[in-house]
């Protein structure tokens, strides 16, 4: 009964300039630690082999240290590691994988699968077919050349490709490299790991994509994943189990504020957000001043707690009431101020009037630039 550990879409060398720079470095490290936990996931579950599904690395100009890293990530599993070129690390003649050959960094038990055909593990009972990509995009399936690959009857028939599966992914995934929906039945296999499709998705009962084990992207397709894969024997439905492996939860939310109500969930969201959150807030709507200050507060001790928060508010407006008006005491010409700035939001100087604002309101609470208590 073979057990395999299928991944993809490592992007390692990826970069997070978005990010502040300490919250950057700790989402290029938590994409090392999870080469390492699939490692220790592999041994625990005594897989037979690891097969990843493309796009180990980011991009061809990786660094010699990244390469080198990369290899030593594995090494808490000894058995066979098949690696595949993907869109990213296409195997060109000149690629990061002919660099790590030359640096000899390929430990024995990794096989890089650099050029079609099939990679037979005998004592691990897999036949893994193989379809890298030789440039970072093709127009033509490569898979189709499965449909010749002969394989011994004894061991299980396994595809190894990355690209997209015809008319059932969005036109957003990362490459144009087509695989036929059928491709699993017409070439007789047990099982097709894919990679590219960042998340954990099922195509059909013996077509899966893994998905990447770290986020990396504010996308909801349940990314994070590695997939445990069993086959009785050949011919047999496979049994996969999708294993969370990420160290980090990526959060992405819209959220348009016009009551008090609204301001509370999304304090209270915040307050329940775990350590390891990273996230995207883009707020619309109106605000009070009160609530802003209350928001501010909120927004400072998450930053404080979780790895990353980014918060875009230009389309939220500042709208003070006559009860933040009164506490301001900026009766007459403060006043008008305070309303111009206000109905200012609604034109091309909107941000820049929203700034004043807050800026405004800060000041008349502490005229003396103290923080409050």
């Amino acid at each position: 009964m073979p057990r395999f550990l299928h991944t993809a879409d490592w992007q390692m060398g990826r970069t997070f300039s978005r990010f502040e720079a300490e919250d950057g470095a700790a989402l290029v490290e938590a994409r090392f630690k999870a080469i390492e936990t699939l490692a220790g996931l592999a041994r625990e579950r005594q897989c037979d082999a690891v097969l990843v599904a493309g796009d180990v690395f980011d991009a061809q100009g990786v660094s010699d240290r990244t390469i080198r890293r990369v290899f030593n990530a594995t090494q808490g599993f000894d058995g066979p590691w098949v690696l595949l070129p993907g869109n990213h690390d296409a195997a060109l003649v000149e690629s990061v994988w002919t660099r790590a050959q030359r640096l000899k960094s390929v430990p024995d038990n990794v096989l890089l699968a650099l050029t079609p055909g099939v990679i037979t593990l005998d004592e691990q009972g897999l036949a893994v077919l193989c379809a890298p990509l030789t440039q970072r995009h093709t127009y033509s399936d490569l898979t189709a050349a499965f449909d010749r690959y002969e394989t011994p009857g004894h061991l299980v028939r396994v595809g190894l490709a990355h690209g997209g599966v015809e008319g059932l992914l969005s036109e957003d995934i990362d490459a144009t490299n087509p695989i036929a929906a059928d491709r699993a039945k017409a070439s007789r296999l047990d099982y097709l790991a894919l990679g590219d499709w960042h998340g954990t998705r099922q195509i059909d009962e013996r077509t899966w994509y893994s998905g990447t084990p770290e986020p990396e992207r504010f996308r909801n397709n349940d990314a994070g994943n590695a997939l445990v894969v069993e086959i009785d024997h050949p011919g047999s439905q496979p049994h996969v189990e999708a294993v969370a492996t990420s160290q980090f939860q990526w959060h992405q939310w819209r959220e348009a504020l016009s009551v008090n109500s609204d301001l509370e969930r999304l304090i209270e969201r915040l307050q329940a957000l775990p350590a390891t959150s990273v996230l995207d807030l883009r707020l619309s709507g109106e605000i009070t001043l009160d609530g802003d200050e209350r928001l501010n507060h909120a927004l400072s001790v998450a930053e404080a707690r979780i790895r990353s928060i980014q918060c875009e508010r230009s389309s939220l407006q500042l709208s003070p009431t006559q009860e933040d008006i009164a506490t301001l005491q900026a009766d007459g010409y403060l006043g008008n101020v305070i309303t111009r700035l206000r109905d200012l939001q609604e034109g091309e100087q909107g941000e820049a009037a929203r700034d004043a604002l807050a800026i405004l309101a800060t000041v008349l609470k502490d005229p003396r630039g103290e923080s409050a208590s």
